[in-house]
Formats: structure tokens, C-alpha cells, sequence
């Protein structure tokens, strides 16, 4: 449990919940954790997002993020 509960296990509610108090501490990790601790937070966010791609393969995709929507402004 010292690095997070699973994120199979988190409901979506929760995973969703843990990825934005990641990004919400991101800058904060960057600038001022220990590189233990900011490669701790790297991997953490990398396992959450990884589980929320898997359960969402067809998420929607805005289409301004992509290169043609961005070749088109």
C-alpha cells in the first residue's frame, strides 16, 4: 500500500478523484519533492493513466487536439 492502491481496483470515481490530486500537485512535486519522491509521483500518474486508457480505449478525442485540428487554426 506504500505506493497507492491499485488502480484496477479504484472505482472510476476514485481514479478519476487521484488523477486530478496528481495533476492538482504536479508543479508542486516538480519544483520542490526530493527526486525520490518526484519519480514516485511520475510513476503513480503514469499507473492511473495507463488504468484509465484501458477502461476508456474509445474516449472521445477533441478534434482541435489533434494535428489536423491544429493545422486548421
Amino acid at each position: 500500500m506504500a505506493n497507492g492502491v491499485d488502480p484496477a481496483e479504484l472505482s472510476d470515481d476514485d481514479l478519476l478523484r487521484e488523477l486530478g490530486h496528481l495533476y492538482e500537485t504536479r508543479m508542486d512535486a516538480l519544483r520542490h519533492a526530493a527526486d525520490q519522491a518526484f519519480d514516485e509521483h511520475t510513476r503513480r500518474t503514469g499507473r492511473l493513466e495507463t488504468e484509465y486508457l484501458r477502461r476508456r480505449p474509445e474516449r472521445e478525442v477533441d478534434p482541435e487536439r489533434l494535428r489536423e485540428g491544429a493545422r486548421a487554426r
